[in-house]
């Protein structure tokens, strides 16, 4: 797991700027290769410290989420977060993973990143969650639940296709890219995570043709964001203390005010007072009702709020992010775009 994490943090790296150039859903702020990036490293980061005998597979990957859930950016972030915390989830108290296992997590953290938004939308990358988590079962069925490394291996082989298969239909699903003619960003982005999954567990190599002739991903291509309007309004994000009812409350109201709402648990157990952590994230046209909002129900930490009209020059790059210099000195990956 550490491993995956590991290689998932470098890969992103190494792609973001494509990523980032054909994010255009929901909004066109050109980002998504930057969030994800720098969710999955903080993902990564926290598992760097990890005692290297521990060999519970649900707790390294829960330390890992939570790291993530309180450090995630965007909305790719944080459905990726949604994601690694409730895979996690099936695999407590498991020493390794197996294809039972393997579909189990896929299943609950597609399940859990679905339910995460108010408003989920197919063409995105919970599609591709989904996708490979349908293949992943099929092939568990098929195999009757044996749980050998070569059951695993299949199964890890079949999540990855059918992602792929998940991606390029992205296009066909959402208007905007169809008229763009481009895939999905969170997409691609949830396809190499899980390749990344597959080289790790198998100790194989990534797929160095894996992304070749997705539309709108040669080096050659387009930054396609930049030929977007503008979009107005800004990014609120949070984690909060919040009871059942004032979670409920709080998901309501946002989702009256504004448009991407995302609400998870971070963590499953309750406070003294009955309250669970969650994190929060929204866009809408001006923070301050928001944020009013927010700290009406509970005191929020982690707040930050984002312009979604950030600078369109491709070359601006995230203070936040390395240099494309250390990526490269970095490579584990055949991928290649962005070194």
């Amino acid at each position: 797991m550490k491993r995956w994490l590991a290689k998932a943090e470098t890969a992103l790296g190494n792609h973001s700027d494509r990523l980032n150039a054909i994010n255009i859903f929901p909004v066109a702020d050109g980002d998504t290769g930057t969030n994800l990036y720098l969710t999955v490293r903080a993902a990564a980061v926290a598992l760097r410290d990890t005692d290297s005998d521990q060999n519970d597979v649900g707790a390294v990957l829960a330390k890992a989420g939570q790291a993530a859930m309180e450090q995630a950016r965007g909305n790719s972030g944080t459905l990726f977060s949604v994601f690694l915390c409730a895979a996690a989830e099936p695999l407590a108290g498991r020493t390794r993973l197996s294809a039972p296992l393997l579909a189990a997590a896929l299943n609950r953290a597609q399940i859990r990143a679905w339910s995460a938004l108010s408003d989920p939308v197919p063409g995105t990358m919970l599609s591709v969650m989904e996708a490979a988590s349908l293949a992943a079962a099929a092939v568990d069925a098929a195999q009757h639940g044996d749980d050998s490394n070569h059951a695993l291996g299949l199964a890890l082989d079949a999540s990855v296709e059918a992602a792929l298969e998940a991606v390029i239909r992205t296009e066909a699903q959402l208007d905007a890219l169809q008229a763009a003619h481009v895939v999905d960003a969170g997409g691609v982005g949830m396809l190499l995570i899980l390749d990344c999954l597959r080289s790790a567990v198998l100790g194989e190599e990534l797929q160095a043709e894996l992304l070749d002739g997705l539309h709108g991903y040669d080096l050659q291509d387009r930054h396609i964001h930049t030929d977007m309007p503008d979009d107005d309004g800004v990014e609120v994000m949070c984690t909060i203390s919040l009871s059942p009812l004032d979670a409920a409350t709080l998901r309501q109201r946002l989702d009256e005010i504004g448009e991407s709402v995302i609400m998870s648990q971070v963590g499953g157990a309750a406070d003294t007072g009955g309250s669970y952590r969650w994190r929060v994230h929204v866009h809408v046209p001006d923070a301050d009702p928001a944020v009013t909002l927010i700290r009406s129900l509970g005191d929020p930490t982690n707040l930050s709020i984002s312009e979604l009209a950030l600078p369109r020059d491709p070359e601006t790059r995230d203070p936040g992010a390395r240099s494309p210099e250390t990526y490269a000195s970095e490579s584990l990956t055949p991928y290649g775009h962005e070194r």
